[in-house]
């Protein structure tokens, strides 16, 4: 990751979300000067202090190429009627991408609320510190499932993903399916902290599933769909997954006994 990056920034007030894009783009865009490097989801980029932070990605009409949306945190007004002129921003991020998937055929029609994203989303908020986070609702479709994943993981640089529901045994529950053909790796300590917890509460936790595995530099954990059954598994995995984090992001220290 570059440690400044130049651009011209347009109008804007905070809250607002517009792509860095080359100056030919035919859209309010803020434009890139010089090579566009890649910003994964969670950085910030600012002068004094934070300007905007990179949410997301998005493909436009006329571009070969993706370009990172930026939400900005203040108001940028303009300073008169020239164009904007080229600023040097410092580029820094700190925390961790977070993503929640949840897997619910009749969530995504609406006829069910989802309850365990949220409480997900919760837990982990308290437990790690976060530069970005979002949750995503999702019928279960494998192929939809992992075309999310990879894009989140490879293409917009997020350090994990939840998922909830789809790791029991019903027809629909494919999770595992969808997911085991992208992963490069498994992490099998994790599925054995998740069982081992969910066994001390219900036998039944014996049909369960649940998932754990890298792409790239993102860690995947698939959990169960019902609220305790994904908070369980989760406070199974919290306690070594500050440290997972670590090591996927490339911390060069070895482990201790």
């Amino acid at each position: 990751m570059p440690a400044a990056l130049s651009l011209r920034p347009r109008p804007c007030r905070a809250g607002d979300i517009l792509p860095l894009a080359p100056a030919a783009a035919l859209f309010p865009a803020h434009v890139e000067e010089g090579p566009r490097p890649r910003l994964a989801v969670g950085t910030l980029l600012g002068e004094e202090g934070p300007c905007f932070r990179v949410v997301g990605r998005a493909f436009f009409p006329g571009l070969e190429r993706p370009c990172p949306l930026l939400r900005a945190l203040t108001d940028r007004l303009p300073d008169g009627d020239g164009p904007a002129e080229a600023r040097t921003l410092s580029v820094s991020r700190s925390g961790y991408a977070v993503a929640v998937v949840t897997l619910s055929d009749k969530g995504y029609a609406g006829q069910r609320e989802d309850r365990s994203g949220p409480a997900l989303q919760e837990a982990l908020r308290a437990a790690l510190p976060l530069c970005h986070e979002q949750r995503f609702l999702l019928p279960d479709e494998p192929a939809a499932l992992r075309a999310l994943v990879l894009e989140l993981a490879v293409g917009q640089g997020y350090d994990l993903i939840v998922s909830t529901g789809g790791t029991g045994l019903a027809p629909r529950d494919l999770t595992p399916e969808a997911l085991l053909p992208v992963l490069d790796r498994r992490v099998p300590g994790f599925e054995q902290a998740m069982m081992q917890a969910s066994l001390a509460k219900t036998p039944h936790a014996a049909l369960s599933r649940a998932l754990a595995g890298t792409v790239g530099a993102c860690l995947v954990l698939a959990l169960p769909g019902s609220v305790r059954a994904a908070a369980e598994n989760l406070a199974a995995a919290l306690p070594a997954l500050p440290h997972a984090l670590e090591k996927l992001a490339g911390d060069p220290v070895d482990c201790g006994g």
